[in-house]
């Protein structure tokens, strides 16, 4: 490790934080309904989309209502992109002439995409057509980190209101999560990329002459604007099959940068527009330094742990220095590091650098992040993670010390906390149930491209992925076999619409009540005393529920490296 790193790594963040809170002050005024500065060009757009689509954007919805709206539209758009997935073949902009997809492995990919999940088991530049990068990849990579983001509007909705059963209207909202949000961002981070070297065209894959006197197929595409929107809304698929370790997708430090902050930026910004809705810029300032910490504290880590190398190299073959496999040294080992962390972190997915050739512990870092499922999180669905721990603390809290468990003057009952506990204990039931099954199941060890307890990180940190949503993978697993096509796709399912159907009935319970005044003895959720407990919380519950199965993978696996 170096001063220099070490200080880059906290400067980048920085500028994630600094850039968030204004964005944050706009997310709210724009889901809050108060008037923005891009109203009188893009409200007019809004209002031929309401018509056209059929909405009335003054009725509200009560959260049943919002739920099967929601629903709904991720069904209807699965489907449409399953459907584009096994027709490619027919359909235009194809130059290559790419097969549709297998019926296991178009399932997998619309599970994964239309969940935000974004994991692949398969090449994108050898199984997708232009217009199945474009209409499926693309497309869901917008609506699904909308989805996301409105659910955690609604939510907040619900806490801020009281005596009522509206939560807003979600086509009012996902068409403004759409034209006031993802897609200007998106178009400003495309154009960004182009100028840094990130290729977009329609053109087909080019042939060139090798310096051997041979003959070379490139893959190419639209690239870019993919790029944009696979970062800003937290989706990790890539157009190539290296992801950001491609020189098309990621060219220079950079573009690395600028991804890392396009990660970052929406749902850092997120946890300042939770603080504006509920009245209070102190949880958003608490929570975000807390959560920034733990995410140094993890990027740190693995630039350690992979600045120290290997020590087998060191006392076998006496080859000393940082362990560079799997790197590219074009962006050196901070951000490396740091986008290792942030991609789990901000449940992106994208990866920039091998994970499966990470030193034990530094692949253990992912691992938490995602298991934690909270350090900041996804589009929206960070944030809900975020705000179901509150309410668990805050009851947890409260039996401690004798007080009726309330949070930002909301009365935390048994409907909310078995709701909250629901939403909370899908996420580890989805991870080790089907990793257990896997390793009992011969054909499933038998895509381990690695024995022993490395292999069985792999299929951990599978499933983990896949539960939070991530996608990233430690790449050596062969998950495109039926058991992993259909076992990672259903596990996916459940982890992204389990947890939000909990909490908008939380939201819909929690906007029913009547506001109870702050006193005396009222429990400030808003100090970091508090944030100390939130964070003890799901570090005690995380280790509780995970340790057994990571003393089994990357734990045991540094005990045999050491």
């Amino acid at each position: 490790m170096t001063a220099t790193g070490v200080i880059a790594i906290a400067v980048v963040v920085f500028v994630i934080l600094l850039c968030a809170w204004p964005l944050g002050r706009y997310i709210f005024r724009t889901f809050a309904g108060e008037r923005t500065w891009v109203d009188p060009a893009v409200r007019p757009i809004e209002h031929v989309l309401f018509r056209l689509i059929g909405v009335n954007p003054d009725v509200d919805m009560d959260w049943k209502a919002y739920l099967r709206a929601m629903m709904a539209a991720n069904l209807i758009m699965a489907l449409f992109a399953y459907g584009v997935f096994r027709l490619q073949n027919f359909l235009p902009l194809n130059p290559a002439h790419i097969p549709a997809m297998p019926p296991y492995l178009a399932f997998n990919t619309a599970a994964s995409f239309i969940t935000n999940t974004n994991w692949q088991n398969y090449a994108g530049e050898q199984s997708l057509s232009y217009l199945g990068q474009m209409i499926g990849i693309t497309f869901l990579q917008f609506t699904s980190a909308a989805t996301g983001l409105v659910a955690a509007m609604a939510f907040l909705r619900g806490m801020s209101r009281q005596k009522t059963n509206s939560l807003g209207n979600f086509w009012v909202d996902l068409v403004k999560a759409h034209t006031r949000l993802l897609m200007p961002l998106a178009l400003i981070f495309a154009i960004l990329l182009m100028a840094l070297g990130v290729p977009e065209t329609l053109s087909g894959p080019a042939v060139v002459h090798t310096l051997a006197g041979s003959m070379q197929t490139i893959a190419r595409g639209p690239v870019a604007t993919l790029e944009a929107i696979k970062q800003l809304g937290t989706n990790g698929g890539g157009f190539f099959n290296a992801n950001s370790a491609h020189p098309f997708e990621d060219p220079n430090v950079w573009t690395c940068i600028l991804e890392i902050m396009a990660m970052g930026l929406i749902p850092t910004a997120l946890v300042f527009t939770a603080g504006h809705f509920l009245h209070s810029r102190r949880i958003a300032i608490v929570l975000c330094t807390l959560l920034s910490a733990i995410l140094l504290i993890g990027a740190y880590v693995v630039y350690a742990y992979e600045a120290g190398g290997n020590p087998i190299l060191a006392h076998a073959l006496g080859i000393h220095g940082p362990n560079m496999e799997g790197k590219e040294v074009r962006f050196g080992l901070p951000l490396t590091s740091l986008f290792v962390a942030s991609t789990t972190a901000f449940t992106t997915g994208a990866v920039n650098a091998m994970h499966d050739s990470l030193m034990p512990v530094s692949g253990m870092v992912p691992l938490l992040f995602m298991m934690f499922n909270l350090i900041f999180g996804g589009k929206g669905v960070g944030l809900l993670n975020i705000l179901m721990f509150l309410i668990i603390s805050v009851f947890i809290s409260g039996l401690m010390v004798g007080r009726t468990p309330e949070i930002f003057g909301e009365k935390i009952e048994a409907r909310e906390v078995k709701l909250a506990t629901a939403a909370m204990l899908v996420h580890p039931f989805v991870i080790l149930v089907p990793t257990a099954i896997a390793m009992a199941l011969p054909s499933a060890r038998a895509s381990m491209t690695n024995p022993g307890l490395h292999g069985f990180s792999e299929v951990l940190y599978a499933f983990t992925s896949a539960a939070a949503n991530n996608g990233s993978a430690f790449a050596g697993l062969n998950g495109n076999t039926p058991f992993y096509n259909i076992a990672l796709g259903l596990v996916m399912l459940f982890g992204r619409y389990v947890s939000i159907i909990a909490m908008l009935a939380i939201a819909g319970a929690l906007a029913a009540k009547a506001r109870i005044p702050e006193t005396s003895g009222t429990l400030k959720v808003d100090t970091f005393a508090f944030g100390y407990v939130f964070v003890a919380v799901f570090i005690i519950v995380g280790a509780l529920t995970f340790f057994p199965y990571l003393a089994l993978g990357p734990i045991g696996e540094q005990l045999q490296l050491t």
